[in-house]
């Protein structure tokens, strides 16, 4: 055995080499990225990634069918992408142990909504457990197959942002091979009503199995205190702040297994005690499952059902001391709102977009940064591949009176993770939309990872890829055509030309992303301040290498990708592409 520093997700990573696991297939989305990167270091353990969240669920119950343990990693939000399977094993019950790991992402850092996952877990009717620290993210992950077998179901791991990326020591042992063998068993896993009616009763049976496990299950477990005018039930993220804040102070019952959740040992826990405090991120999860089994608690009426917790605003909220006092800077710190990077090729496309002032429903993406101002190019952000499904809708509800004046705004991976069945139905219900695919050759917005149009699979070997003008015409979009958003003119002709057909069509806009490390970049551009007429044109695009200084525009060659965006906006010349 060997002690190391790990983030959270890397040890459950870790904690599926260790246990076995064969196979995983995940979607990027942050906070769960990570688990994937990190397993597929392990050349033991077959990683991909899927095109959505789905489809890597329904791959991974079908590698835990033919008996190999498996795993589909993921973020909240992609959870309700692959509702649907989820549910029906939750039925089935699996052959192989099978873990769905699930990452929320309390105070929205990168995300649309700040839902509870642990919500799918009792809906579902599956267990989840929820480490709180690196080590018992191992742990957790390897004791998740263990219950995934002797229950016969898959089971939910749920991590949050700061369990994810934050790290503490970790003990690693050596990994074990668990092979079983697949049975045909049409009664278990063909779930047409009449099998389905029968496994119905074998899930209520497991719930209170599980239950029954809950109640002396190790990582249930109560933690003495010296006061017991108060004890508190916590889990996750909220424990460590609880421990930070009041030590050994009060009686503590840290919960691991959030569902199904004990009920005896949460009477006994409260009959220990005068008072009990539920201390839980988000939603009041525990706090109803302690108001159906009559135990009187204070929850959400001190706690607050939004954003992250703090160790400070646990104490404010118990009146306790607060462990770190914060101390303010002399200095005002200007606001940093997060903005494209220079170079970005999406920027072109936007200004564009403004510029001619054409509704835009967005997509999930780096590329939502164009609805901050000075672009302000975009009207909606709802979901991955909502942008080409609602345009179909909003043009068809205005019958007319929005062709020539609305686009969809979809990027490459997005668009192959729920864009394709949204042009279908423009395709097939002869709608009038211009749909917009921006293609920078990478899913952004989670850090780089490969997707089915870049040519490369997780590990960075060739692989399939996916010719998008090609698909678009083959689902029925006739009018498809390429543009180089770094050209301004050749984009608004582009979108001023398909807007006014009377047909659907696609306009691919295509560069890399500017990050990346093959992309060759132009020598900076520089500002000639003899011709610079402080007209502030150059600002309009946002880009963060062009400040105004002393009243003329400034280049920050150390920023600068010379993507020429700037010098084409330029009226006075100013913008010169040449060594300084």
């Amino acid at each position: 055995m060997e002690k190391k520093l790990m983030l959270g997700n890397e040890a459950v990573a870790r904690g599926l080499y260790e246990a076995g696991c064969d196979f995983v297939s995940s979607y990027p989305g942050t906070p769960s990225t990570e688990i994937t990167e990190a397993v597929a270091r392990y050349d033991e353990v077959y990683a991909e990634w899927a095109p959505n969240e789905k489809v890597a669920m329904e791959a991974a119950f079908g590698a835990c069918l033919a008996g190999k343990r498996s795993f589909c990693g993921m973020k909240h939000v992609g959870l309700n992408v692959a509702a649907d399977p989820l549910f029906t094993i939750g039925y089935t019950g699996v052959n192989a142990g099978m873990i769905i790991g699930v990452a929320d992402d309390a105070g929205m850092h990168s995300s649309q909504n700040e839902q509870d996952s642990r919500h799918y877990a009792r809906a579902a009717k599956v267990p989840m457990l929820e480490p709180s620290d690196s080590a018992e993210a191992l742990a957790f992950t390897k004791l998740a197959y263990e219950l995934s077998e002797q229950f016969d179901t898959p089971v939910l791991l749920k991590m949050c942002t700061r369990i994810a990326h934050s790290q503490s020591v970790v003990e690693t042992s050596p990994r074990v091979e668990v092979t079983k063998e697949y049975q045909k068993n049409p009664q278990k896993y063909i779930m047409m009503p009449g099998n389905a009616k029968k496994r119905h009763p074998v899930v209520e049976q497991r719930t209170r199995a599980l239950v029954e496990y809950a109640e002396t299950a190790a990582i249930n477990r109560v933690e003495e205190g010296r006061d017991h005018s108060r004890g508190i039930i916590t889990s996750s993220t909220a424990y460590q702040y609880v421990k930070e804040v009041c030590g050994d102070k009060y009686p503590v019952l840290k919960l691991g297994m959030i569902w199904p959740l004990p009920e005896k040992k949460i009477l006994d826990f409260a009959a220990s005690v005068e008072e009990v405090v539920v201390v839980e991120e988000l939603d009041a999860f525990i706090e109803t499952h302690c108001d159906h089994l009559g135990v009187k608690v204070t929850g959400k009426a001190i706690f607050p059902c939004e954003d992250e917790f703090s160790q400070n605003l646990v104490a404010a909220c118990l009146h306790e001391d607060k462990p770190v006092e914060s101390v303010a800077l002399a200095d005002a710190i200007p606001a940093r709102p997060p903005v494209m990077c220079a170079g970005c090729p999406h920027r072109g496309l936007f200004y564009t977009l403004a510029k001619n002032k054409i509704t835009a429903l967005g997509d999930i993406g780096c590329y939502t940064l164009g609805a901050v101002p000075p672009l302000a190019a975009l009207d909606t952000t709802i979901c991955m591949g909502a942008s080409v499904s609602g345009l179909h809708g909003f043009t068809k509800a205005l019958k007319g009176a929005a062709d020539g004046k609305a686009v969809a705004v979809i990027g490459d991976s997005t668009f192959m993770h729920s864009g394709i069945t949204g042009l279908v139905n423009v395709a097939y219900n002869d709608s009038h939309a211009t749909v917009i695919i921006v293609d920078n050759s990478i899913t952004g917005m989670t850090g780089h990872q490969q997707n089915p149009t870049t040519g490369m699979n997780l590990k960075g070997d060739p692989a399939a890829k996916i010719d998008l003008e090609t698909l678009c015409r083959a689902v029925g979009i006739r009018r498809v055509r390429v543009v180089d958003p770094y050209d301004l003119k050749e984009t608004e002709t582009a979108i001023l030309e398909e807007m006014a057909a009377p047909e659907a069509s696609v306009i691919i806009s295509r560069r890399p992303c500017a990050l990346l490390k093959y992309v060759r970049h132009g020598k900076p551009l520089r500002v000639k301040n003899d011709k610079c007429r402080s007209c502030r044109m150059c600002m309009k695009i946002a880009c963060p290498a062009i400040s105004m200084v002393g009243g003329k525009a400034q280049i920050d060659a150390t920023l600068c990708t010379g993507c020429k965006v700037c010098q084409q906006l330029c009226k006075f010349d100013a913008m010169v592409q040449e060594e300084a």
